[in-house]
Protein backbone atom coordinates (compact mmCIF):
# COMPACT_ATOMS: atom_id res chain seq x y z
CA UNK A 1 0.00 0.00 0.00
CA UNK A 2 1.53 3.07 -0.87
CA UNK A 3 0.85 6.51 1.73
CA UNK A 4 1.03 9.58 0.44
CA UNK A 5 2.19 12.57 3.22
CA UNK A 6 1.06 16.25 2.41
CA UNK A 7 2.44 18.66 4.26
CA UNK A 8 1.98 22.26 3.67
CA UNK A 9 5.56 24.46 4.53
CA UNK A 10 5.94 27.96 4.79
CA UNK A 11 9.27 29.78 6.21
CA UNK A 12 10.04 26.65 7.65
CA UNK A 13 13.92 26.48 7.06
CA UNK A 14 14.16 25.66 10.87
CA UNK A 15 11.98 22.82 11.83
CA UNK A 16 11.91 21.11 8.16
CA UNK A 17 15.23 19.20 8.03
CA UNK A 18 14.62 17.62 12.13
CA UNK A 19 10.57 17.35 11.16
CA UNK A 20 11.79 15.68 7.97
CA UNK A 21 14.30 13.08 9.42
CA UNK A 22 11.41 11.94 11.95
CA UNK A 23 8.82 11.59 9.43
CA UNK A 24 11.18 9.12 7.20
CA UNK A 25 12.21 7.47 10.15
CA UNK A 26 8.60 6.61 11.19
CA UNK A 27 7.55 5.60 7.08
CA UNK A 28 10.98 3.21 6.97
CA UNK A 29 9.82 1.65 9.78
CA UNK A 30 6.47 0.42 8.79
CA UNK A 31 5.13 -2.37 6.27
CA UNK A 32 4.09 0.17 3.60
CA UNK A 33 5.70 2.14 0.33
CA UNK A 34 5.09 6.14 1.00
CA UNK A 35 5.38 9.46 -0.92
CA UNK A 36 5.97 12.87 0.85
CA UNK A 37 4.80 15.97 -1.04
CA UNK A 38 5.96 19.34 0.38
CA UNK A 39 3.58 22.06 -1.09
CA UNK A 40 5.29 25.10 -0.82
CA UNK A 41 5.01 28.96 -2.29
CA UNK A 42 6.07 32.57 -1.17
CA UNK A 43 8.59 31.24 1.20
CA UNK A 44 11.09 34.02 1.88
CA UNK A 45 13.78 31.46 3.45
CA UNK A 46 15.87 28.30 2.13
CA UNK A 47 12.44 26.11 2.38
CA UNK A 48 12.59 25.12 -0.91
CA UNK A 49 16.21 24.53 -1.41
CA UNK A 50 16.16 22.22 1.49
CA UNK A 51 13.55 20.30 0.22
CA UNK A 52 15.23 20.14 -3.45
CA UNK A 53 18.07 18.77 -1.50
CA UNK A 54 16.04 16.16 0.26
CA UNK A 55 14.53 15.19 -2.82
CA UNK A 56 18.73 14.15 -4.20
CA UNK A 57 18.61 11.76 -1.17
CA UNK A 58 15.43 10.69 -1.15
CA UNK A 59 13.67 10.29 -4.75
CA UNK A 60 10.20 9.38 -2.12
CA UNK A 61 10.36 13.30 -1.13
CA UNK A 62 8.99 15.66 -3.46
CA UNK A 63 8.09 19.19 -4.19
CA UNK A 64 5.01 21.16 -4.85
CA UNK A 65 6.04 24.80 -5.24
CA UNK A 66 3.35 27.08 -5.70
CA UNK A 67 3.57 30.67 -7.46
CA UNK A 68 2.54 32.36 -4.48
CA UNK A 69 1.14 31.37 -1.09
CA UNK A 70 -2.42 30.85 -1.42
CA UNK A 71 -3.09 29.71 1.96
CA UNK A 72 -3.24 26.57 3.74
CA UNK A 73 -6.24 25.04 2.71
CA UNK A 74 -5.42 25.86 -0.67
CA UNK A 75 -2.46 24.01 -0.65
CA UNK A 76 -3.77 21.05 1.46
CA UNK A 77 -5.79 21.12 -1.61
CA UNK A 78 -2.73 21.19 -4.35
CA UNK A 79 -1.09 18.40 -2.37
CA UNK A 80 -4.64 16.09 -2.33
CA UNK A 81 -4.49 16.85 -6.62
CA UNK A 82 -1.51 15.55 -6.81
CA UNK A 83 -1.48 12.51 -4.25
CA UNK A 84 -1.16 9.49 -5.84
CA UNK A 85 -1.43 6.71 -2.75
CA UNK A 86 -4.01 4.66 -1.50
CA UNK A 87 -4.35 6.62 1.34
CA UNK A 88 -3.41 10.63 2.15
CA UNK A 89 -2.36 11.91 5.44
CA UNK A 90 -2.03 15.68 5.71
CA UNK A 91 -0.14 17.20 8.09
CA UNK A 92 1.82 20.08 9.24
CA UNK A 93 5.57 20.45 8.89
CA UNK A 94 6.29 22.47 12.19
CA UNK A 95 6.38 19.20 14.66
CA UNK A 96 3.09 20.02 16.18
CA UNK A 97 1.78 16.64 14.27
CA UNK A 98 3.95 14.37 15.08
CA UNK A 99 4.43 11.34 13.02
CA UNK A 100 4.08 8.61 15.53
CA UNK A 101 1.01 8.80 15.26
CA UNK A 102 0.75 7.90 12.05
CA UNK A 103 0.52 3.94 12.63
CA UNK A 104 -2.72 4.64 14.32
CA UNK A 105 -4.10 5.83 11.74
CA UNK A 106 -3.13 2.95 9.32
CA UNK A 107 -5.04 0.94 11.77
CA UNK A 108 -8.01 2.79 11.90
CA UNK A 109 -8.31 3.14 8.16
CA UNK A 110 -7.35 -1.31 8.07
CA UNK A 111 -10.90 -1.49 10.28
CA UNK A 112 -13.05 0.50 7.99
CA UNK A 113 -12.53 3.85 7.77
CA UNK A 114 -12.48 5.84 5.07
CA UNK A 115 -11.82 9.11 7.24
CA UNK A 116 -9.45 9.29 10.09
CA UNK A 117 -9.69 12.37 12.11
CA UNK A 118 -6.84 13.52 15.01
CA UNK A 119 -7.88 15.41 17.74
CA UNK A 120 -6.17 17.58 20.15
CA UNK A 121 -6.06 16.61 23.74
CA UNK A 122 -3.49 19.38 24.71
CA UNK A 123 -1.24 21.50 22.67
CA UNK A 124 2.11 22.81 23.17
CA UNK A 125 2.75 27.07 23.14
CA UNK A 126 -0.75 27.76 22.47
CA UNK A 127 -1.98 31.00 24.43
CA UNK A 128 -4.97 31.17 26.35
CA UNK A 129 -6.51 33.57 24.30
CA UNK A 130 -6.10 30.93 20.93
CA UNK A 131 -7.85 28.38 23.33
CA UNK A 132 -10.46 30.85 24.18
CA UNK A 133 -11.08 31.48 20.33
CA UNK A 134 -10.56 27.81 19.10
CA UNK A 135 -13.26 26.84 22.02
CA UNK A 136 -15.38 29.18 20.90
CA UNK A 137 -15.64 28.78 17.09
CA UNK A 138 -16.13 25.57 17.23
CA UNK A 139 -19.39 26.06 19.55
CA UNK A 140 -20.37 28.73 16.61
CA UNK A 141 -19.94 26.43 13.56
CA UNK A 142 -21.65 23.47 15.60
CA UNK A 143 -24.69 25.44 16.21
CA UNK A 144 -24.54 27.14 12.96
CA UNK A 145 -23.53 24.16 10.48
CA UNK A 146 -26.05 21.46 9.70
CA UNK A 147 -23.13 19.27 9.86
CA UNK A 148 -21.04 18.66 12.88
CA UNK A 149 -17.06 19.52 13.22
CA UNK A 150 -15.17 17.27 16.08
CA UNK A 151 -13.67 20.16 18.40
CA UNK A 152 -10.15 20.47 19.00
CA UNK A 153 -9.95 18.54 14.99
CA UNK A 154 -6.81 19.26 13.05
CA UNK A 155 -6.06 19.34 9.37
CA UNK A 156 -3.49 16.36 10.70
CA UNK A 157 -6.12 13.40 9.00
CA UNK A 158 -6.00 10.29 6.67
CA UNK A 159 -8.29 9.94 3.83
CA UNK A 160 -8.79 7.13 1.63
CA UNK A 161 -8.07 7.18 -1.81
CA UNK A 162 -12.02 7.01 -2.95
CA UNK A 163 -12.29 9.83 -0.85
CA UNK A 164 -9.73 12.18 -1.73
CA UNK A 165 -10.82 11.62 -5.35
CA UNK A 166 -14.70 12.97 -4.02
CA UNK A 167 -12.65 16.05 -2.46
CA UNK A 168 -11.24 16.82 -5.86
CA UNK A 169 -14.80 17.49 -7.22
CA UNK A 170 -15.77 20.04 -5.11
CA UNK A 171 -14.44 23.18 -6.52
CA UNK A 172 -15.45 25.64 -3.80
CA UNK A 173 -13.18 28.75 -3.71
CA UNK A 174 -13.62 29.57 0.24
CA UNK A 175 -12.46 26.36 1.43
CA UNK A 176 -12.75 24.89 4.99
CA UNK A 177 -11.48 21.16 4.87
CA UNK A 178 -12.49 20.18 8.56
CA UNK A 179 -16.03 21.21 7.34
CA UNK A 180 -15.85 20.01 3.81
CA UNK A 181 -15.34 16.48 5.16
CA UNK A 182 -17.32 16.87 7.74
CA UNK A 183 -20.15 17.45 5.30
CA UNK A 184 -19.27 14.35 3.10
CA UNK A 185 -20.37 12.23 5.96
CA UNK A 186 -18.05 8.64 5.50
CA UNK A 187 -17.79 6.70 8.00
CA UNK A 188 -14.31 8.22 9.98
CA UNK A 189 -12.99 7.45 13.47
CA UNK A 190 -10.73 9.93 15.93
CA UNK A 191 -7.57 9.62 17.13
CA UNK A 192 -6.88 11.90 19.99
CA UNK A 193 -3.23 12.90 20.51
CA UNK A 194 -1.03 15.41 22.33
CA UNK A 195 0.47 18.47 20.25
CA UNK A 196 4.09 18.96 21.32
CA UNK A 197 5.33 22.17 20.77
CA UNK A 198 6.90 23.46 17.48
CA UNK A 199 10.58 22.16 16.66
CA UNK A 200 11.04 25.60 15.45
CA UNK A 201 10.31 29.10 15.06
CA UNK A 202 6.77 31.03 15.20
CA UNK A 203 3.65 29.90 14.36
CA UNK A 204 2.58 31.73 10.69
CA UNK A 205 -1.03 31.12 11.89
CA UNK A 206 -2.24 34.94 13.00
CA UNK A 207 -5.29 36.22 14.40
CA UNK A 208 -6.15 37.05 11.07
CA UNK A 209 -5.71 34.16 9.31
CA UNK A 210 -7.65 32.14 12.16
CA UNK A 211 -10.66 35.23 11.54
CA UNK A 212 -10.31 34.47 8.11
CA UNK A 213 -10.75 30.58 8.38
CA UNK A 214 -13.67 31.16 10.64
CA UNK A 215 -15.65 33.46 8.46
CA UNK A 216 -15.13 31.07 5.70
CA UNK A 217 -16.18 28.47 7.73
CA UNK A 218 -19.34 29.69 8.95
CA UNK A 219 -20.52 31.77 5.99
CA UNK A 220 -19.51 28.71 3.61
CA UNK A 221 -21.51 25.99 5.82
CA UNK A 222 -24.19 27.90 7.09
CA UNK A 223 -26.99 30.83 6.16
CA UNK A 224 -27.84 31.04 9.96
CA UNK A 225 -26.59 34.45 10.10
CA UNK A 226 -28.77 35.46 7.47
CA UNK A 227 -31.72 33.65 9.31
CA UNK A 228 -30.94 35.52 12.85
CA UNK A 229 -31.07 38.96 10.88
CA UNK A 230 -34.41 38.65 9.41
CA UNK A 231 -35.64 37.13 12.99
CA UNK A 232 -33.97 40.15 14.28
CA UNK A 233 -35.84 42.45 11.45
CA UNK A 234 -38.95 40.90 12.31
CA UNK A 235 -39.27 41.79 16.29
CA UNK A 236 -38.08 45.52 15.02
CA UNK A 237 -41.48 45.05 13.08
CA UNK A 238 -43.22 43.87 16.01
CA UNK A 239 -41.70 46.97 18.07
CA UNK A 240 -42.62 49.46 15.38
CA UNK A 241 -46.40 47.95 15.17
CA UNK A 242 -46.49 48.12 19.15
CA UNK A 243 -44.75 51.87 19.04
CA UNK A 244 -47.62 53.27 16.12
CA UNK A 245 -50.40 51.55 18.63
CA UNK A 246 -49.57 53.25 21.66
CA UNK A 247 -49.46 56.68 19.85
CA UNK A 248 -52.89 56.28 18.33
CA UNK A 249 -54.28 54.93 21.68
CA UNK A 250 -52.53 57.88 23.64
CA UNK A 251 -53.82 60.33 21.07
CA UNK A 252 -57.40 58.81 21.19
CA UNK A 253 -57.66 58.60 25.52
CA UNK A 254 -55.73 61.98 26.23
CA UNK A 255 -55.17 64.22 23.35
CA UNK A 256 -51.78 64.80 21.81
CA UNK A 257 -50.49 66.84 25.24
CA UNK A 258 -50.21 63.11 26.46
CA UNK A 259 -47.19 62.64 24.05
CA UNK A 260 -43.57 62.38 25.44
CA UNK A 261 -41.11 65.05 23.45
CA UNK A 262 -39.64 61.81 23.07
CA UNK A 263 -36.20 63.29 20.99
CA UNK A 264 -33.77 60.52 22.90
CA UNK A 265 -36.48 57.63 21.87
CA UNK A 266 -36.66 58.85 18.87
CA UNK A 267 -33.24 58.82 18.63
CA UNK A 268 -32.60 55.45 19.88
CA UNK A 269 -35.09 53.84 17.30
CA UNK A 270 -33.62 55.51 14.02
CA UNK A 271 -30.12 54.28 15.69
CA UNK A 272 -30.97 50.64 16.21
CA UNK A 273 -32.99 50.53 13.01
CA UNK A 274 -30.15 52.39 10.87
CA UNK A 275 -27.24 50.05 12.65
CA UNK A 276 -29.96 46.80 11.98
CA UNK A 277 -29.98 47.68 8.32
CA UNK A 278 -26.30 48.17 8.27
CA UNK A 279 -25.76 45.03 9.70
CA UNK A 280 -28.04 43.18 7.06
CA UNK A 281 -26.74 45.05 4.49
CA UNK A 282 -23.54 43.74 5.30
CA UNK A 283 -23.84 39.99 5.66
CA UNK A 284 -26.25 39.80 2.69
CA UNK A 285 -23.30 41.82 0.88
CA UNK A 286 -20.86 39.50 2.57
CA UNK A 287 -22.80 36.40 0.59
CA UNK A 288 -22.97 38.03 -2.80
CA UNK A 289 -19.26 38.98 -2.45
CA UNK A 290 -18.86 34.95 -2.01
CA UNK A 291 -21.02 34.18 -4.62
CA UNK A 292 -19.24 36.63 -7.18
CA UNK A 293 -16.12 35.12 -5.88
CA UNK A 294 -17.51 31.57 -6.75
CA UNK A 295 -18.91 32.60 -9.91
CA UNK A 296 -15.55 33.60 -11.54
CA UNK A 297 -14.15 29.86 -11.92
CA UNK A 298 -10.73 30.40 -10.96
CA UNK A 299 -8.31 28.21 -10.45
CA UNK A 300 -7.31 27.45 -6.35
CA UNK A 301 -3.78 27.85 -7.24
CA UNK A 302 -1.13 27.44 -10.15
CA UNK A 303 1.81 25.42 -9.62
CA UNK A 304 5.45 27.16 -10.50
CA UNK A 305 7.72 23.88 -10.32
CA UNK A 306 7.20 20.02 -9.74
CA UNK A 307 10.08 18.35 -8.00
CA UNK A 308 9.24 14.44 -8.32
CA UNK A 309 9.53 10.74 -9.94
CA UNK A 310 6.22 10.61 -10.84
CA UNK A 311 4.40 12.54 -13.97
CA UNK A 312 1.31 13.14 -12.10
CA UNK A 313 -1.67 14.42 -13.70
CA UNK A 314 -3.12 17.96 -12.46
CA UNK A 315 -6.63 17.84 -11.55
CA UNK A 316 -9.37 20.36 -13.45
CA UNK A 317 -8.91 22.85 -10.75
CA UNK A 318 -4.76 22.58 -11.59
CA UNK A 319 -2.92 25.24 -14.32
CA UNK A 320 0.54 24.99 -14.36
CA UNK A 321 2.18 28.38 -14.63
CA UNK A 322 5.50 26.53 -15.15
CA UNK A 323 5.79 23.10 -14.55
CA UNK A 324 9.30 21.25 -14.04
CA UNK A 325 9.94 18.02 -13.85
CA UNK A 326 13.09 16.76 -12.57
CA UNK A 327 14.08 12.88 -12.00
Amino acid sequence: MLISIVTPVFNEEEALPTFNASLVSLLESIPHDYEIWYIAGGSTDQTSAIIKQLHVENKKIKLLELSRNYGHQAALTAGLDFATGEVVITMDGDGQHPPHIIPELIAAYERGNDVVLTQRRSTGEITYFAKLFSKTFYQVINRLSESEIVPDSADFRLLSKEVVQDIRSLHEQHRFLRGMISWMGFQHSIVPFDAPPRLAGRSKFSLSKRLKLATDAIFSFSIVPINIVIVFGFFLLVAAVLQIIYVLLTILTVGKEGLPPGWTSLMLAVLVIGGAQMLTLGLIGYYIGMTFQESKRRPLYFVNKRLSTLANQANTQTTDKKDTQID
